[in-house]
């Protein structure tokens, strides 16, 4: 296994994290004896960071039941995350971090996250009800040794979100095809410019770069010319221990082939290692998705800033993986959407916030008719159901600064 310091504590982190959201299930309950073994299995073979959350059902408490029998403790570097999107007044930090603590078996998280801040005025909101005041004193404590947030929203909130705290860490999501997403290449950049240690979450963009079987005809010819005994998985996980910008990279795996390659992969990996054919065969397999998208975009921004707020390029990146997923998979482009358009936090990101001016056309490189592909991504992507859903979820997700001032 290949370890990356982590510049703010000197902890060696292995490059390949393990991610506890995909355990095994059998009839819909983590099975927790394969999941044994995978754990087991992934620390014997150098994995020395688990991430896990609140939120994902069963996880916490699988992950401390496999550690405590295992005395793993001492051994590995363990994550986990506060839904700060339950959290409406100062009691709410201790009740969810007590629990997390209680499943996990532990008294202390290594690599404390705030799950899914997606605007600076989240943050903004957390500390009117004192969440600097509560990390400050869990820190004290040693109950929480470093503190960063996961992001998911548009790039321009990201740089504001990491300038309003000196961080100890962040999580992106990152990889090829998301270059020009979410936090993307200037996020990374920045973070990393800033010393601030970068993880990388969803490398496989949900399993979409690595799954053979749904991957566009020309990706899987040129990764097919490339290197016959390739997967489409080498290829992803390599570009991205590729940059030196990157501590480590989250995995969600939930089959021991899945630790078997990813493993295999990180040990052949390290930054500026790739050779200029290599990077060429990643610009293509890019070029390739492009190639297949319905909509053209390749996330380049310069149809950005919207005056009105729209998330342009996160909004086609979104409707694309639409058209090319199998039913059954339509509802991460769902999931996308409201993550890249940021609208559990405001409905300006949101396709439907297009006034039709025009403004962005005059700028983009491939021509694109933005306005009507807007008009297609709201017609998909935002069904008669979607504003009620959104709305409630907003009620409940994001804390009126009223309301919690109040508690």
């Amino acid at each position: 296994m290949n370890y990356r310091t982590d510049v703010k504590t000197g902890n060696k982190l292995s490059v390949l994290g393990f991610g506890c959201m995909r355990f095994p299930r059998t009839r819909g309950l983590i099975d927790i004896a394969k999941s044994e073994k995978m754990i087991l299995d992934a620390v014997n073979k150098g994995v020395n960071y688990f991430d896990t959350a609140y939120i994902y059902p069963g996880s916490e408490e699988a992950t401390g039941l496999i550690i405590a029998k295992n005395n793993l403790r001492q051994k590995i570097f363990l994550a986990t995350k506060l839904p700060i999107f339950l959290c409406h007044n100062y009691g709410d930090f201790d009740k969810f971090f007590n629990k997390s603590l209680e499943r996990l078996k532990t008294d202390y998280i290594d690599y404390y996250l705030m799950h899914m801040v997606s605007a600076p005025q989240q943050w903004k909101q957390l500390c009117d009800i004192g969440i600097e005041k509560w990390i400050d004193e869990k820190k004290k404590e040693g109950k929480i040794r470093q503190l960063g947030f996961s992001f998911h929203g548009k790039r321009e909130d990201f740089v504001g979100i990491i300038d309003m705290r000196d961080w100890d860490f962040t999580m992106i999501q990152y990889n090829y095809l998301d270059i020009n997403n979410q936090a993307g290449n200037s996020g990374l950049k920045y973070a990393a410019n800033k010393k601030i240690p970068v993880f990388v979450m969803e490398p496989l963009l949900g399993g979409r770069l690595a799954n053979a079987k749904v991957l566009p005809p020309k990706v899987q010819n040129v990764i097919r010319q490339a290197d016959s005994a390739s997967t489409p998985a080498y290829w992803a996980l390599r570009w991205l221990w590729n940059h030196e910008e990157i501590t480590l990279v989250l995995s969600g795996m939930s089959r021991q082939s899945d630790i078997d390659e990813n493993i295999k992969t990180a040990q052949i990996s390290a930054p500026n290692t790739m050779t200029p054919k290599e990077l060429e065969t990643v610009e293509k397999i890019i070029s390739a998705f492009n190639e297949s998208n319905e909509i053209p975009c390749t996330g380049c921004g310069y149809c950005a800033p919207c005056p009105r707020g729209v998330n342009i390029s996160g909004s086609f990146t979104s409707y694309n993986i639409y058209n090319m997923s199998f039913t059954i998979k339509k509802i991460y482009a769902f999931r996308r959407y409201v993550q890249e358009t940021a609208a559990l936090t405001s409905s300006k990101g949101l396709a439907s916030s297009c006034n039709g001016c025009g403004k962005c056309e005059t700028h983009c490189p491939q021509n694109i008719k933005i306005r009507d592909n807007l008009k297609k991504v709201k017609k998909r992507l935002e069904p008669f159901w979607f504003s009620a859903v959104v709305k409630c979820a907003r009620f409940f997700v994001v804390a009126k600064s009223k309301k919690a001032k109040r508690a």
